[in-house]
């Protein structure tokens, strides 16, 4: 691999904290949501109830805002970096591969994100009905209910890739 300018490397350390902090935001997203429901059906657990619902939900906002932010971080510093590095991408298989692996995952991704948006904004409205939100967050995980896990092991191999460095045209 060529030799990246100092501006590259800054982008490509912030593109990966970022995924870092996304994948870990993901999973403790996709953690909190799946504890307040139960069974294939999606039923809110017994000891949830109008009382606590509103504090469960504020609990959650946390994670889900990071797991927004961080997302659009990341695909921002990954694009610069591509940008600003100006690498060659068939010399560099592996680096073609996260590429086409972001491209392809970014618009399932942004239409969860769209769901996660609603969800923010109503959390942050000062009154919102807290069945709106169940349902949002029930219909996030039934629309695309096994994408959660291929984007985890997608965006987790890329640590593989980034460390080999397969497929990589020696010059």
């Amino acid at each position: 691999m060529q030799k990246l300018s100092t501006l590259s490397k800054i982008f490509s350390v912030l593109s990966l904290m970022s995924a870092s902090i996304w994948i870990g935001s993901y999973l403790s997203r996709l953690f909190l949501i799946y504890r307040i429901f139960e069974g294939p059906d999606l039923v809110v657990k017994s000891f949830i109830n109008d009382s606590n619902i509103e504090g469960i939900l504020f609990a959650i906002m946390p994670a889900i805002v990071v797991h927004f932010l961080a997302f659009i971080f990341m695909i921002v510093a990954t694009i610069l970096f591509f940008v600003t590095s100006k690498i060659n991408l068939r010399n560099n298989g592996w680096l073609f591969i996260i590429l086409v692996a972001v491209i392809i995952t970014m618009p399932f991704e942004v239409y969860l994100m769209s769901i996660d948006l609603k969800v923010i904004l109503m959390l942050q409205s000062s009154s919102f009905d807290s069945n709106v939100i169940i349902s949002l967050l029930r219909d996030r995980i039934k629309e695309l209910s096994s994408y959660s896990i291929v984007a985890i092991l997608t965006y987790l191999s890329f640590y593989y890739f980034i460390v080999f460095q397969p497929l990589t045209k020696k010059d």
